[in-house]
């Protein structure tokens, strides 16, 4: 396939004709807004609470921690700082920067249309870790669960389509909590930690990097769709400088402190015998030492700094859906997603966090790789929206997606290989796929977007 020629003077789809660039006089430091809010997605307790099932008792502690400093890395140098500079150079959100990926009708859809539907993941994702915690907190029975996670949904929806101006001042302070919380547990049991042995002998190296991989897939699979959102992050930022300290301390520091501090906690824990080495969680290592009613309040808070999560998910979904589709009501656009959201987190299907974050990394694992691989193609910046669909965007991302799922796949039929850190390797095939084809010339051309600017 030949690349198109299409006139520089054919018309933009409205949504990229009326994209507005944020102005250089309107960003700020990176130390007041990509590193704290980058650091606050990690400091959820959701993320950190559950690490430790994901390596821990296989290759132990020292090669679980180096998967979460391996893991924070890729995190901001692969999936992360491409996308964060080319917010910074355009002042475009997302689904505008995108386009030159993916092409100015194919944007709409990817990742337009998928970073919205996924949000509506993350929101059942919330509301379960949510009600859970909230359960355990009031000393409820599963009907409270249920009851819990039907309104924290409907609550986040309603604030993220209504009211996120007031949560957002809010949520400036809420991260403290599980951040001492974090503390907390590190002086209950981090004395401990490095007595703990692996209650899986596996011989030789496997088992080590067996606990590195997960480790690396649990975090990049987590960090997927906000390694994109990277984009929209980077708007806010005065130079590279911003982007890059901004990853730094918000990405790989948040990293290494939250994942890293959970799994000594619960390695102390299980080498003391304050819990079964088949327990995972952080929170049940903390309620063998705290008081009873200590334990609830903790709980309790730990959700009430979740909230703002879950209703930044809830805006980002309402823009997105309002963007690509503009002529439904986002009252009903949303309201399906959260109902969507409701019956993920009451059956149960958002607790398998593995598997959540395993096909949001193979989702946006290509769809990161593929934007990279186009920066740089495009000499360190942004080439402009291309015509329609961008094949070369398209095939790699479907190629890296089903890589990404192979994990999945395996599951159901054994003869497909179970790729060992997934949205890495899903990654990888999107850069080298969209570099090859693109090389190739299955590209569409570049429209002429007379707003632009490049700083």
């Amino acid at each position: 396939m030949s690349t198109q020629t299409i006139p520089t003077s054919s018309p933009l789809p409205d949504y990229l004709a009326s994209a507005t660039p944020n102005p250089p006089a309107n960003r700020a430091p990176w130390y007041t807004n990509t590193a704290p809010t980058f650091a606050g997605v990690f400091l959820w307790f959701v993320f950190w609470n559950s690490i430790s099932g994901s390596g821990l008792s296989v290759g132990g502690l020292l090669s679980s921690l180096v998967g979460v400093v391996i893991g924070a890395l890729i995190c901001h140098f692969l999936f992360y700082l491409a996308p964060g500079l080319l917010g910074m150079k355009t002042g475009l959100p997302l689904y505008v920067v995108g386009t030159s990926t993916f092409g100015a009708i194919g944007g709409l859809i990817m990742p337009g249309f998928l970073m919205g539907a996924l949000q509506f993941g993350w929101l059942g994702v919330n509301a379960y870790g949510s009600a859970d915690a909230l359960r355990q907190g009031f000393g409820g029975d599963q009907n409270m669960f249920y009851a819990l996670a039907v309104v924290w949904a409907v609550l986040a929806a309603f604030v993220g389509l209504k009211g996120i101006q007031y949560v957002a001042k809010v949520a400036t302070f809420l991260p403290v909590i599980p951040l001492a919380v974090l503390i907390i547990g590190l002086a209950l049991y981090g004395g401990s930690a490095f007595d703990y042995k692996p209650g899986v002998v596996v011989e030789g190296a496997n088992g080590s990097l067996t606990s590195i991989f997960t480790i690396i897939a649990f975090i990049v699979g987590f960090f997927g769709t906000a390694g994109a959102a990277g984009v929209d992050f980077g708007t806010n930022s005065r130079d590279a400088r911003d982007v890059k300290m901004g990853g730094i301390v918000g990405v790989i520091i948040a990293i290494v402190v939250t994942a890293g501090i959970s799994l000594i906690v619960v390695a102390g824990a299980r080498a003391s015998g304050a819990i079964p080495e088949t327990e995972n969680l952080m929170t049940a290592a903390l309620k063998v030492k705290l008081s009873d009613s200590f334990y609830k309040v903790v709980m309790i808070g730990l959700t009430l700094a979740s909230f703002p999560g879950a209703c930044f998910s809830s805006f980002i979904a309402a823009n997105s859906f309002k963007t690509v589709m503009p002529k439904i009501n986002p009252i009903v656009s949303v309201g399906v997603g959260t109902l969507v959201s409701i019956i993920l987190a009451v059956t149960g299907i958002a607790g398998n966090l593995a598997g959540v974050f395993g096909i949001i990394g193979a989702s946006f694992g290509p769809i990161c790789g593929a934007m990279t691989a186009d920066y740089l193609l495009n000499g360190n910046r942004w080439s402009g929206p291309r015509a329609g669909f961008n094949p070369a965007g398209w095939i790699a991302w479907a190629v890296g997606f089903f890589v990404g799922v192979m994990p999945a796949l395996h599951e159901v039929v054994p003869a497909i290989p179970s790729i060992p850190a997934a949205p890495v390797a899903a990654y990888v095939v999107g850069f080298v796929l969209y570099g090859l084809l693109y090389q190739l010339g299955l590209k569409t051309a570049v429209l002429d977007m007379p707003q632009r600017i490049d700083v």
